[in-house]
């Protein structure tokens, strides 16, 4: 199965995501901030990036960008839990912005376990057609 990042400051999420995904038979490797899971991802060889958007000290926006910079073929998804505002015209949609900035999914959180499974395999399976033409050596492996 897939080698999975997953970056949030909330210890209950990444404990849930977690579980989750190695429960469908994933390996798993969890930080708490950007700037850990920048640190992690520079020296992993990961499948997909879970990626919290709202982190103290670097956001995810900003760690998706240097993410991108240097692993650009990893597939994010980006999680979020802002409230959705009642004036939803008027506040921003974050997570529509990351997937525009490059997420390939996103996640509000609470999430359902089933869309997190879902997300995850739809994620990995585009990675997966796109295989070939991925430049050599930067070819995430599955165990």
């Amino acid at each position: 199965m897939a080698r999975i990042l997953v970056v949030d400051d909330d210890a209950a999420v990444q404990l849930t995501i977690r579980l989750l995904l190695e429960r469908a038979g994933h390996s798993v490797v969890t930080a708490s901030d950007g700037r850990k899971g920048l640190a992690l991802c520079q020296t992993g060889n990961f499948d997909l990036l879970f990626l919290d958007i709202f982190m103290p000290g670097m956001d995810g926006f900003e760690t998706m960008r240097m993410v991108r910079q240097q692993r650009s073929q990893i597939p994010i998804i980006v999680i979020s839990g802002r409230p959705v505002s009642p004036e939803s015209d008027l506040a921003p949609d974050f997570l529509t912005m990351a997937t525009k900035l490059g997420a390939v999914s996103s996640l509000q959180k609470p999430f359902r376990p089933a869309d997190l499974l879902a997300a995850v395999a739809g994620c990995l399976e585009a990675a997966d057609r796109d295989l070939p033409p991925r430049p050599a050596g930067g070819v995430a492996s599955s165990p």
